[in-house]
């Protein structure tokens, strides 16, 4: 029987093989037997006249060559799908596939009014949304497995970058413990990235708020926001979490009079820009922010 030459089932093959490094969990994952997978990478082999990988007891490994043709044949799927993109684009409709990340906080308050709206607005775009930490969406972004992403804080980018908001980070806490000395209550810290972590250590340093004794630690930003909401103690809450808050909430500045801000971009890939589904989702989200830029 005649063999069918090298196509996208094999580059997601390919794709998978490496990813799990294991030929039974592969086969797994793409709905195939062990064998049929066996035989399909054995066919590719013998297209390609090299061995592409080698079978060990932890495992398999790609070969020089088998690294060759997994970098190759990622490449030639980015571009099959970009050109499938811009394709139809050209067709005069708003179409085609679409990769966004926003990061957890911009997804709580805001994603599913976004995406509500722009499936109404284009409803022949295939939508892969994924929410997550702005800096594991940053390095997706920089992999090319994303188009765009909301994220925030100061991650380097030399794509098209918007800034989208410059949120002040406030003192929150209940009406009930607006009097109270910040000293006297538990100060509510939630993990955040390393440059947004400095900032806030600077500001409990220069207000002399850096005591460890009397403190909860959370993970996520919205726990700590909902702790403090009931009173169990303040914290440092960027804008973004405080729309509804009922409390009191005081924008804070540092010992220089500097505000103390936390700003927030939409970053794209230069490749992707130009696809109306991009630009169509860009501008959505600029709507949301308007006006976008505090001068404050």
């Amino acid at each position: 029987m005649e063999e069918r030459a090298l196509d996208e089932k094999d580059f997601a093959l390919l794709r998978m093989l490496k990813e799990c490094g294991n030929i039974t969990h592969a086969a797994d994952r793409l709905y195939l037997t062990q064998s049929a997978l066996s035989k399909r990478i054995k066919a590719i082999e013998r297209e390609l006249g090299c061995e592409v990988i080698i079978r060990t007891r932890k495992g398999v490994r790609f070969t020089p060559e088998g690294e060759l043709v997994l970098e190759r044949t990622a490449q030639a799927s980015r571009e099959l799908d970009l050109l499938r993109r811009e394709l139809g684009a050209a067709q005069g409709e708003v179409c085609g596939t679409l990769r966004a990340g926003f990061s957890i906080n911009y997804a709580f308050v805001h994603l599913a009014d976004l995406i509500a709206e722009y499936h109404r607005l284009y409803p022949r775009v295939q939508l892969d949304v994924v929410t997550g930490q702005s800096r594991q969406l940053h390095s997706n972004l920089q992999a090319g497995s994303l188009d765009v992403a909301v994220l925030r804080g100061e991650l380097p980018w030399d794509g098209m970058q918007y800034l989208l908001a410059q949120e002040r980070i406030c003192v929150a806490r209940t009406r009930e413990n607006q009097d109270v000395p910040l000293s006297e209550l538990t100060y509510i810290n939630h993990t955040t990235d390393l440059a947004h972590t400095a900032l806030m250590t600077r500001w409990l340093h220069e207000n002399n708020l850096a005591n460890d004794a009397n403190r909860v630690n959370v993970t996520d930003l919205m726990t700590c926001a909902e702790l403090v909401r009931r009173g169990v103690g303040w914290a440092l809450l960027p804008e973004i979490v405080l729309q509804d808050f009922d409390g009191v909430a005081q924008p804070c500045s540092f010992a220089n009079g500097e505000p103390f801000i936390r700003r927030m971009y939409v970053d794209c890939q230069k490749e992707s820009e130009r696809l109306p589904q991009v630009q169509a989702l860009i501008r959505l989200i600029k709507a949301q922010y308007q006006p976008a830029v505090r001068e404050d």
